[in-house]
């Protein structure tokens, strides 16, 4: 296998509800696996996602976890990116993710010449969708 890179985002307790929404958004598959099934004893976190992988038609993979109780540091110090020259699927997933979102940057043309986006979801994650425009 390849080396990738892909974003792991930590949530503190609605990692299942965030992947599912993704899995709306990008389709393909998702595998969760609870602290429960890696044999956490009886707690808050039994049910809670321990890793959670989507991995898209559109060989994006989005792995996810919850924070064990207490250990949840929200901060904005990231952003996930969604760039390429395929206007219909962006545009698809901008219109998902900027559902009930926070939108800071509405998808519009931009001086660079491409389209972009930037919105914060309904679980806080910012994403940032770059639209190539073909250059003539």
């Amino acid at each position: 296998m390849a080396s990738r890179l892909n974003p792991y985002l930590m949530f503190a307790g609605d990692a299942r509800q965030a992947l599912q929404f993704y899995k709306e958004v990008f389709g393909g598959t998702l595998v969760l696996n609870t602290y429960g099934e890696a044999g956490q004893p009886d707690t808050s976190m039994t049910d809670k996602i321990m890793h959670g992988m989507l991995e898209t038609p559109s060989n994006y993979t989005l792995m996810a976890a919850d924070t064990p109780d207490g250990e949840h540091k929200p901060g904005n110090a990231y952003s996930v990116s969604l760039s390429g020259d395929d206007d219909t699927e962006l545009r698809g997933y901008w219109e998902k993710l900027s559902d009930g979102a926070t939108v800071a940057v509405p998808l519009d043309k931009q001086m660079w010449g491409d389209v972009f986006g930037m919105c914060t979801d309904r679980y806080g994650i910012t994403w940032m969708i770059n639209i190539t425009q073909p250059q003539g």
